[in-house]
């Protein structure tokens, strides 16, 4: 019998372990979930031709009452963070720890996230950059560290000047295959995703080999992210909005870790157990967001064997990310993210409303079910209000705009009261002012989050068609902190 090399016997774990291979049957629950969220938009739609007064908006009334609701759940859920975050002192031997960053002619900015990593406090013990294919200048980038360019499929020696720093050399296959191959190479108990565009802020690292001392429960962690998005006046606008809508998506996950409910991870900067991801498959190449889809099988996994494996948000371990700073830019971003998560609901469906998954079937992936149709939902709200404002029925616009007046004063109170708690738990006030975060709270529902809106029906086109692929972003704000290291 000929043995199974390591890549084969990933692929085969995986090919075992996922649901877009292997589909579960779809219980009723399930499908009652499903048919009541798209049975209530065309339900509530119509109300915009049979109904007199406001209505004719239910679909919007409908909206705000959803997103209240969450909002309401998260404040309850976030309130012991006024205490601030408890940082586990680790005790004995501390995890050994890995990053990988896989990158595809990143060559202007994979100097400076290498020197991010190496200035750790308690710097990784192995930093693997995962070459997918590049044609830039990556080869001359790395030769600075004293690394020798390997055969294609080969990992070359360490770096003369960074000993822990290795290159794995591969043909282009995508973001998940690159990870699949590198995790191959690890043998440190942490493994650790870096793009290539992310910097850790100081401590990070050491904040993650902590949490995962003080667990030995927990197999996958996001760290706190804050987005750049540099110096142009579209790259400030764009910075503006995301700085708070990434405060608010963060204490949302604190909030569903809480019921052990927490599905998303930022890939930009996640972290788990080895082992873990090993014993599932590793990553989906044919999933637009491979690391949420790996939380979904992992959860899965540990329902099904019986395991108590925790998924957590892990507040000092912090970092900045070049975000989109131009309309077309975030457009391709939201798309690509809405896309992939349309496509892991759609794999995972059987879970939803399913008690044998805990909290995460009973609750969180009913809420996911109804994601999928809330950017929906919002743009039809815009689009009838419109319809209203031009047809001349402004005695139903007056109660519409109260509905809203009254939704942005409670998002608002929400949105300052969360501020000082995000501070407490990450210790973050850069970029956090109460002014800016006023104006922000009352611009948003007009401008920003139509965008966000857009990007999502976007996705929905690419999730039906099938048409999507990883687009190129321009590096502005990292290229920024390069030049200013460097002046």
């Amino acid at each position: 019998m000929l043995q199974l090399t390591a890549a084969d016997a990933l692929a085969q774990t995986f090919a075992t372990q996922s649901p877009r291979l292997n589909p579960r049957r779809i219980g009723w629950p399930s499908l009652a979930v499903s048919v009541l969220v798209y049975a209530a938009f065309v339900a509530l739609v119509v109300q915009a031709f049979l109904r007199q007064g406001v209505l004719v908006w239910s679909v919007g009334v409908a909206y705000i009452l959803y997103d209240t609701a969450l909002l309401i759940f998260t404040a309850v859920q976030i309130w012991p963070l006024r205490h601030g975050a408890k940082v586990p002192a680790i005790e004995g031997a501390a995890p050994t720890l890995a990053v990988i960053v896989a990158a595809r002619n990143e060559a202007a900015v994979l100097d400076v996230t290498i020197n991010r990593l190496a200035a750790q406090e308690g710097a990784p013990d192995l930093i693997l950059i995962a070459d997918d294919g590049s044609d830039d200048a990556t080869a001359v980038t790395l030769a600075r560290y004293g690394l020798v360019e390997p055969a294609v499929g080969e990992i070359g020696a360490p770096a003369r000047d960074l000993p822990s720093l290795r290159w794995l050399r591969l043909t282009h296959g995508g973001k998940a295959r690159a990870l699949n191959a590198a995790i191959l190479h690890v043998s440190e108990d942490i493994v650790i995703t870096v793009d290539a565009d992310t910097l850790l802020e100081p401590g990070a690292i050491a904040a993650m080999r902590a949490a995962f001392a003080a667990e030995p429960e927990l197999v996958a962690a996001t760290g706190v992210i804050r987005p750049m998005c540099g110096p142009s006046l579209s790259g400030r606008l764009f910075e503006w909005f995301q700085t708070y809508e990434y405060v608010r998506n963060f204490l949302s996950r604190y909030a569903w870790e809480r019921l052990n409910g927490l599905l998303l991870v930022s890939g930009a900067f996640a972290a788990f157990r080895t082992r873990a991801v090993i014993e599932v498959g590793g990553f989906d190449p044919d999933c637009l967001v491979e690391d949420y889809e790996l939380i979904h099988r992992l959860h899965r996994h540990a329902h099904d064997t019986g395991r108590d494996w925790q998924v957590r948000v892990v507040g000092g371990a912090l970092a900045s990310t070049d975000a989109p700073a131009t309309l077309p830019a975030f457009l391709r971003q939201r798309r690509r993210w809405f896309g992939g998560f349309l496509q892991t609901q759609h794999w995972n469906r059987d879970m939803v409303a399913n008690r044998h998954f805990g909290k995460l079937g009973t609750a969180m992936l009913p809420v996911k079910a109804a994601d999928t149709m809330q950017p929906v939902f919002g743009l039809a709200a815009f689009a009838i209000l419109i319809a209203v404002l031009v047809s001349g029925k402004f005695q139903i616009v007056l109660p519409i705009l109260i509905i809203m007046l009254v939704k942005i004063v409670i998002d608002l109170t929400f949105h300052l009261a969360s501020l000082k708690l995000y501070s407490r738990w990450t210790g973050q006030v850069k970029g956090l002012s109460f002014g800016p975060a006023l104006a922000a709270a009352v611009l948003e529902p007009f401008s920003f989050q139509l965008f966000r809106h857009w990007g999502a029906i976007l996705g929905w086109k690419a999730f039906l068609t099938g048409r999507e692929t990883w687009a190129r972003q321009s590096r502005t704000a990292i290229a920024e902190v390069k030049r200013e290291g460097e002046a």
